[in-house]
């Protein structure tokens, strides 16, 4: 198969080629499409044929969902049993934007796009290319993270064309993404909603809306053996090829650990690289030393973060040693996201020093 690339920038949307786009979708292909998190793998939601290719051609799990995206508040109602008050009011609150919401589902989504269960995770993206291309698809719009399942979430295009080119029909290429960590998953299901992925919408943001919200215990800890109940809570994700850890203590015995550990690897004959902080990089001593950004300004590190693991692939590194980000996510705001997702990419591996 050839995959077709089209460049497209939000400010100036190509109307053809979103039709074109719409009808890929339509005839049971895939396209993938630049959003305001990273870039989406989209197929059609209501077709259990199309569901099977995301899964097939991301080498995805069956058990693990897919996010329904809309382009129209209204279209949430034939693909969920009720719609809940607090549905609405986060829909008042963040849509179009980076939150994904967790409902009991209609007979309308197959079991097939929800990873066999009975609720469908559900967004309306804030990126206006997402919401044109979802409305020439038909409305329904099933997406993961368009990336072979595992690796680090493309944030350019130039990474879904390396993971996914031959295997689906067409590229949106939006250019690099804003924000650059998935949606912020809360489920509305229970009594008292629970955040089950953290991202940029924070607990604290939930809570200005719908009062008390939890957070679920695996977010930070290893979720091994659970059942997924929204994308990413099962399986290792966002994993570079070199081997991650994350490496926790003060400042001071961060970089010192982190530099000998890197000698010895260098010593073996590996590669290494190195994450740390706009503050810290100028005392590493590694092959690849590359800032996250600053903890001032978690944002940046949220943007920067799967851009650097995949870098470190393209630069053949073996072994990859991070500076942890606990603090921040004990803080909340993205600290919380940014930890999970680098947590995730290590496999849970953390020393403390």
């Amino acid at each position: 198969m050839e995959t077709k690339i089209v460049p497209m920038k939000e400010e100036n949307l190509d109307k053809n080629a979103l039709e074109e786009a719409g009808e890929v979708i339509k005839k049971g292909g895939l396209v993938a499409f630049p959003t305001e998190t990273v870039y989406g793998l989209g197929g059609n939601a209501l077709d259990e044929a199309a569901a099977g290719k995301i899964y097939r051609a991301k080498g995805r799990p069956s058990d693990n969902p897919l996010i329904v995206h809309i382009c129209r508040l209204e279209d949430i109602y034939p693909i969920v049993k009720e719609v809940p008050e607090g549905a609405l009011k986060l829909a008042d609150a963040f849509w179009p934007g980076p939150l994904t919401m967790i409902l009991r589902k209609s007979d309308k989504v197959p079991y097939a796009t929800t990873g066999g269960l009975d609720t469908v995770a559900v967004r309306m993206p804030g990126h206006k290319t997402a919401l044109a291309f979802i409305g020439a698809a038909g409305g329904y719009v099933a997406a993961p993270s368009a990336n072979t399942s595992g690796k680090p979430s493309p944030t350019l295009a130039k990474y879904v064309t390396e993971d996914l080119g031959g295997r689906i029909d067409m590229i949106i290429d939006g250019g690099r993404i804003a924000i650059g960590l998935e949606s912020t998953i809360v489920d509305l299901t229970e009594t008292i909603p629970v955040i089950l992925r953290p991202g940029y919408i924070t607990k604290e943001m939930l809570e200005k809306v719908l009062g008390y919200v939890e957070t679920d215990k695996t977010i930070l800890d290893d979720d091994a053996g659970q059942a997924p109940k929204a994308p990413g809570m099962k399986y290792k994700h966002y994993a570079p090829k070199g081997e991650l850890t994350i490496m926790s203590g003060s400042r001071e015995m961060v970089i010192e650990a982190i530099n000998q550990k890197s000698r010895e690897m260098e010593d073996k004959g590996k590669k290494v690289g190195v994450i740390g902080t706009d503050d810290t990089i100028a005392f590493y001593r590694a092959d690849v030393v590359k800032s996250a950004g600053s903890r001032e300004k978690e944002d940046t590190i949220a943007r920067a973060l799967y851009r650097i693991l995949r870098e470190f692939d393209d630069e053949g590194v073996d072994v990859i040693y991070s500076e942890s980000f606990e603090e921040s996510a004990k803080a909340g705001g993205i600290g919380q996201a940014i930890m999970n997702r680098l947590l995730k990419a290590a496999g849970h591996h953390i020393e403390r020093v």
